[in-house]
């Protein structure tokens, strides 16, 4: 079993959503801020990191939006290139990022 789950949301554009297994199935509570991860959304296929690597870079050569949450999937965006420290944030200790290409 992967690391990371994936899941590719096809829309007029695909949406992909990323996300650390061990943080899957929980909520991030911040204040007010609220990253619910028990849903359909993040529920995709279980990966390696290589294999997520390689479904990202053919995402981004399909024009995609990424939604990023944990430390190995915002950790593989930014090794990739397309997430910058100044673009990642945190919610109750998890690294999150949102990527518009």
């Amino acid at each position: 079993m992967g690391n990371i789950l994936l899941k590719v949301h096809e829309s007029y554009r695909m949406v992909v959503a990323v996300c650390d297994s061990d943080v899957f199935g929980g909520k991030l509570i911040d204040g007010d801020r609220v990253l619910d991860l028990s849903g359909a959304f993040f529920d995709g296929d279980a990966l390696s990191v290589a294999e997520a690597r390689n479904e990202i870079v053919r995402c981004v050569r399909e024009d995609a939006t990424f939604n990023f949450v944990g430390k190995e999937s915002v950790a593989l965006a930014r090794e990739i290139g397309i997430v910058k420290d100044e673009g990642v944030m945190e919610i109750d200790g998890v690294p999150f990022a949102l990527v518009l290409m």
